[in-house]
């Protein structure tokens, strides 16, 4: 895979490797787990572990119908990384102004902004959107200082800032318990996001559909800090 050549921070690190940008991605990936569980009809649009079990489950039950309401998030969420891996490669040969992580980003938040204005009998199709733009940002931002990371996911997170941490006290190398708090960040950035977005799904329950545009906001902070770091 090609390194990333645009968007170098003055250290010469990828911005979209930074700590603040993985943060604000982590918090936006939280957010929208809780909004399609709390909003659109108890899906989890970012975990597909979850999906796959509800899913198999319903299957072997008989209920073709529910199951199938889960099995289309997660073929979404497969063809959204299928799709941002093609656009990497096509910015690779084509486009050279603009980095594919921007253009991602972009493409997130017009989903975003289209699933607040789908009504609830269109649930399985906003969470099907969700997780298209999920699997798109997963593939586009996969590490946080160096370190393999997922932005709308914890297991991963967990064992390797766990892994890190029991690392750090045999080793007492401040490098690797830097990069175990690297983790942890994250972590406590997709609960905060969960958090939030379960309690404003609840409180405000009549902008149900429309809290997603939160997330919107935080991902155009995002792809806004990414264009002034390019331009700077």
């Amino acid at each position: 895979m090609p390194k990333d050549t645009h968007n170098r921070m003055p250290n010469g690190g990828s911005i979209s490797e930074s700590l603040v940008l993985s943060l604000l991605l982590s918090f936006s990936g939280g957010f929208q787990d809780a909004y399609t569980y709390v909003v659109r009809g108890h899906v989890f649009a970012n975990a597909q572990t979850g999906n796959i079990v509800l899913m198999s489950t319903d299957f072997f039950l008989g209920n073709w119908l529910r199951g199938l309401g889960y099995l289309l998030p997660v073929t979404a969420f497969a063809l959204g990384v299928f799709i941002a891996d093609n656009i990497r490669y096509f910015c690779s040969k084509r486009i050279k102004a603009v980095n594919w992580r921007q253009i991602i980003l972009i493409i997130e938040i017009i989903i975003m902004l289209a699933v607040g204005l789908l009504p609830e009998s269109l649930n399985t199709l906003a969470n099907i959107m969700v997780s298209f733009s999920c699997a798109m940002q997963v593939q586009a931002f996969r590490k946080v200082r160096g370190n393999s990371y997922a932005s709308t996911m914890c297991i991963g997170n967990l064992r390797s800032g766990t892994y890190a941490l029991s690392h750090f006290l045999r080793t007492k190398d401040k490098e690797i318990l830097k990069n175990a708090m690297y983790y942890f960040s994250v972590i406590l950035a997709f609960a905060a996001g969960a958090g939030l977005g379960g309690i404003l799904c609840t409180v405000f329950e009549q902008y149900g559909r429309q809290n997603i545009w939160i997330s919107c906001a935080v991902l155009t902070v995002c792809a806004l800090l990414m264009f002034r770091r390019q331009k700077s």
